[in-house]
C-alpha cells in the first residue's frame, strides 16, 4: 500500500514524462488505484482477450487504447486516510464561462432536440440521446487537484484520471456500469431519467422518465436474450440511484455467459447502450453521427479494468482445514460508461453532457437537464 503523497508524486512524474497512466477509484470504495505504463509505447486495443485498463470511444469502429497490465506498475493507496490532503490547493481553482456562447449553445441544442423529437414522432426511432459539449476556461487546470476533488465529492461514482499521449487528459465521475464480469457471470444496469437530488432518494418520477427507463431496460434485456451466448438473466425492480447531485432510475441486470470467451459478444451487444445512444440502436446512432455538431470522442464510450487477475481464497472449515491453503485465480473485468466527464487541454476543460429524448420531451427542459448535469464537473473546477 502506497502513501498518498508518494502516489501523487509518481503520477505527477508520469505526466511530466508523457507516459500513459490511469488513476481511479471504484464506486463506494476508498481505495485509489493506478496503472503506470513503463514506456511510451502506444498500445491500441486489438481484442477483448487482452489484460489491462482500456479506454474506448463512443464510435465502435474508433481506436481504443489499453494500458497493458504487463509492463506497467500498479499502485494503491487508501483515500480514507488522505481526504484532506492538499485541500488548501482547491482554494485557487476558479473558472470562466462565456455566457454569450452558452446562449448560442442553447439555441443550437434546442434545435437539435426538436429535430430528434420530430423524427421520433415520424416513427424513425423510439429514443435518441443527444449530447453537447461546453468549453470552460480553468484558471489552474492541474489534473491531479481536480482528481482529488472528484474523489472526495463523488465517492459513489467511478472516478478516474486518464492520460495517454494519443488521447490527452480526461477526468470523470460516472454513475453507470457497462459490465462487470468474473468467470462466466456478468452484471450490467439500465440507467435513465434525471432529477436533482434534494436530500431524499425515495422520490416520485414523472411518466416521461419512467417510460424512458422502461424502454432502456426492455431493450437491454431483449438484446441479451437474443444473444445465444447468454442465459439465466435476472432483472431487478427499478429504483432511484444517486450520482452526486443527481438522481437516476436504475435497474440491475445479471446473467451467465455460456463461455467466458463470449465477453466480447456481450460488450458489443451492450455498447453503445440506449442510455447514451437510443433505440433502435442503429437508427439512433445514424441520427447522432449525422446531426450532432461535435465529435463525442471518448465521451459515452467505456473504460475500466479488462481481464485483470483476481484472487479468491477458498473458505475452510474445521473438518477440511487443508482447503484454507488454496486459492482460485480468475480474470475480472469491470467497465463503466464514460459519462460526467471532461477533457483538459491548453487551460480549458471541455465538458460533455447529454440527455435522452423521447416523444414526450421538451426542448427547453432537455437543455436545462444538460445544464444540471454539467454541474457535476463544474463543481470540481471552482473553489
Amino acid at each position: 500500500m502506497t502513501q498518498a503523497s508518494e502516489f501523487y508524486k509518481k503520477i505527477s512524474e508520469q505526466l511530466k514524462a508523457g507516459k500513459a497512466f490511469v488513476a481511479y477509484s471504484r464506486p463506494g470504495d476508498h481505495l485509489v488505484n493506478a496503472l503506470l505504463q513503463n514506456d511510451k509505447s502506444v498500445h491500441q486495443l486489438i481484442d477483448l482477450n487482452e489484460s489491462g485498463f482500456i479506454f474506448a470511444p463512443f464510435k465502435a469502429d474508433g481506436a481504443a487504447y489499453i494500458i497493458p497490465s504487463e509492463g506497467s506498475d500498479f499502485l494503491e493507496f487508501d483515500n480514507k486516510d488522505a481526504e484532506n490532503i492538499d485541500s488548501e490547493l482547491f482554494e485557487s481553482l476558479s473558472l470562466t464561462t462565456d455566457f454569450e456562447m452558452m446562449e448560442e449553445d442553447q439555441k443550437v441544442h434546442e434545435k437539435l432536440v426538436q429535430k430528434g423529437i420530430d423524427r421520433i414522432k415520424d416513427g424513425e426511432f423510439q429514443k435518441v440521446v443527444l449530447a453537447r459539449s461546453e468549453k470552460v476556461q480553468v484558471h489552474d487546470p492541474d489534473p491531479l487537484r481536480i482528481f482529488k476533488k472528484l474523489l472526495n465529492k463523488y465517492s459513489e461514482a467511478f472516478v478516474y484520471l486518464w492520460f495517454h499521449p494519443e488521447t490527452g487528459t480526461w477526468l470523470g465521475a460516472t454513475p453507470e456500469t457497462l459490465l462487470r464480469s468474473e468467470r462466466n457471470k456478468f452484471h450490467t444496469m439500465a440507467l435513465a431519467g434525471t432529477q436533482l437530488y434534494r436530500g431524499e432518494e425515495n422520490v416520485e418520477w414523472g411518466q416521461k422518465e419512467a417510460e424512458e427507463q422502461a424502454f432502456v431496460t426492455d431493450y437491454i434485456v431483449d438484446s441479451l436474450k437474443n444473444l445465444k451466448a447468454v442465459e439465466e438473466l435476472e432483472v431487478s425492480e427499478p429504483y432511484s440511484s444517486r450520482a452526486g447531485s443527481l438522481l437516476h432510475i436504475r435497474t440491475d441486470i445479471s446473467g451467465k455467459m455460456n463461455d467466458p470467451g463470449d465477453l466480447e459478444k456481450v460488450i458489443s451487444t451492450l455498447h453503445p447502450t440506449p442510455a447514451v445512444c437510443g433505440m433502435p440502436k442503429q437508427e439512433a446512432l445514424q441520427f447522432i453521427l449525422k446531426n450532432e455538431e461535435h465529435d463525442r470522442e471518448f465521451y459515452s464510450g467505456y473504460l475500466g479494468e479488462l481481464n485483470l487477475k483476481s484472487t479468491t481464497h477458498r473458505s475452510g472449515n474445521r473438518r477440511n482445514q487443508e482447503n484454507r491453503q488454496f486459492s482460485a485465480i480468475s480474470k475480472k473485468t469491470e467497465l463503466f460508461v464514460n459519462l460526467r466527464c471532461m477533457k483538459l487541454k491548453e487551460g480549458q476543460a471541455r465538458i460533455f453532457i447529454g440527455g435522452g429524448i423521447t416523444k414526450d420531451s421538451n426542448a427547453a427542459d432537455e437543455w436545462m437537464e444538460t445544464v444540471n448535469k454539467s454541474q457535476t464537473m463544474k463543481a470540481v473546477l471552482v473553489k
